[in-house]
C-alpha cells in the first residue's frame, strides 16, 4: 500500500483512530453502528481496514477482514459524497479484494448494489431482514435457564458459536463478548449451552446480534432476556436471515410485554404474552452474497446475525 501524499490518491491500512472516522461515516450513512464497534472490529484483524486518501484527506473506507486462510468479509465500503463517481471507491475495492486473495468472501450489501457485486464474482445466497421494536421498560420474568456471561465460560460460548460462522473468529468474539457495555445471555439446559445472544448499545437504541439457539422456544426465551435490557420507548433491532422461516416467524410474532409479563404455561408449550404488547416491524433488507464456495453454516439455528459489517 502507498503512503498518502499531497495531491495524490493513495490507499493505506487504517490506524485504530482512522477506524473511528469510518464508524462516524457509517453513522452518517444511517447504518447506526454500535458505540463500541470500533474496539471490537479492530481486534478481528487490525490489518483488515483500508482508507483512501486524496491530498491528505481521508475520502473512502472499506474493511476486508481476514478470518484465517479460508474466509474474509467485506464491509464499511463508503466514499464521501463529494468524491463519489470518480473511481476512488473502485480503486479501494480492488485493493481490498486483492488483500483477501483466494479466500471465500462474504458481504451484506444493499439490494440495489447486487448487480455491481455480481460483476466482482459475488452471488446472492439469501437476504437478511432487519426488524425494529421498542422497549417498554417493564421488567418481565426471565426464564431461569437464561444466564449471564458470568455463569458461562468464554470457551463454552466460542465452541457453541463455531458452527454458525465459516471460520474461527476467536479474537473478534473475545472482544465482542467481554466488552463491558455488551450484555451476553446464554441458555443452559441439561445438554449444556444450547443458545446465546448479545445486545449492545448503538448510536440509536440497541442491536441484538448474534442470536443463536437450538430451538425456536430457546430463541424466544433469549430474546425476552435481551429485550428486557432495553429502556422504555427506546428502539432495538434484530437482523434475521430470511431463509430461516422460524426466525422470521419469531420476529414477526414477537411481542414485547408491556404490563402483565409472562402468562403461565404448561411445561413444553410455547411462551405466550399478554395483549398489551408492541409488534416488531421490518425496516430494510440486505443481500448476503459470497464470492467462492457458499459456506455451510447453521442458518436453521440463526435467529439473529452478529453484524452486517463483519458477518
Amino acid at each position: 500500500m502507498e503512503t498518502p501524499t499531497l495531491g495524490q490518491y493513495a490507499i493505506a491500512p487504517m490506524t485504530r483512530l482512522d477506524l473511528d472516522d469510518a464508524v462516524e461515516w457509517a453513522a452518517r450513512e444511517g447504518w447506526n453502528p454500535g458505540l463500541h464497534d470500533g474496539d471490537c472490529f479492530y481486534q478481528a484483524d487490525a490489518q483488515g481496514f483500508f482508507m483512501g486518501w486524496l491530498g491528505g484527506e481521508a475520502i473512502a473506507s472499506i474493511s476486508a477482514v481476514k478470518y484465517g486462510e479460508s474466509f474474509g468479509f467485506i464491509g464499511f465500503y463508503i466514499v464521501k459524497p463529494d468524491f463519489r463517481g470518480q473511481g476512488y471507491g473502485m480503486q479501494l475495492w480492488q485493493a481490498a479484494m486483492t488483500s483477501l486473495g483466494d479466500r471465500t468472501i462474504g458481504l451484506d450489501g444493499v439490494l440495489a448494489q447486487q448487480e455491481n457485486y455480481q460483476k466482482s464474482g459475488f452471488q446472492l445466497a439469501y437476504r437478511n431482514v432487519r426488524y425494529e421494536g421498542v422497549g417498554t421498560g417493564t421488567t418481565v420474568t426471565i426464564p431461569r435457564s437464561c444466564v449471564p456471561l458470568s455463569a458461562l465460560t468464554l470457551e463454552a460460548v466460542m465452541a457453541y458459536d463455531r458452527p454458525f460462522f465459516p471460520a474461527d473468529r476467536t479474537p473478534f468474539l473475545t472482544a465482542w463478548l467481554t466488552n463491558p457495555q455488551h450484555y451476553v445471555v446464554g441458555y443452559l439446559s441439561s445438554a449444556g449451552l444450547t443458545g446465546y445472544g448479545v445486545i449492545r448499545p448503538c448510536r440509536n437504541g440497541y442491536k441484538i446480534g448474534p442470536l443463536f439457539a437450538d430451538t425456536p422456544g430457546i430463541a424466544q426465551d433469549l430474546l425476552v432476556a435481551l429485550v428486557d435490557r432495553v429502556p422504555a420507548h427506546v428502539t432495538f433491532y434484530l437482523d434475521v436471515p430470511e431463509v430461516n422461516q422460524e426466525a422470521i416467524a419469531l420476529a414477526e410474532s414477537y411481542r414485547v410485554v408491556r404490563k402483565l409479563g409472562w402468562i403461565t404455561r404448561a411445561a413444553g408449550t410455547p411462551p405466550q404474552f399478554s395483549d398489551r404488547s408492541y409488534q416488531m416491524g421490518r425496516v430494510f433488507e440486505t443481500a448476503r452474497m459470497y464470492r467462492g464456495h457458499v459456506p455451510e453454516i447453521s442458518l436453521d439455528r440463526t435467529y439473529g446475525v452478529t453484524t452486517f459489517e463483519l458477518g
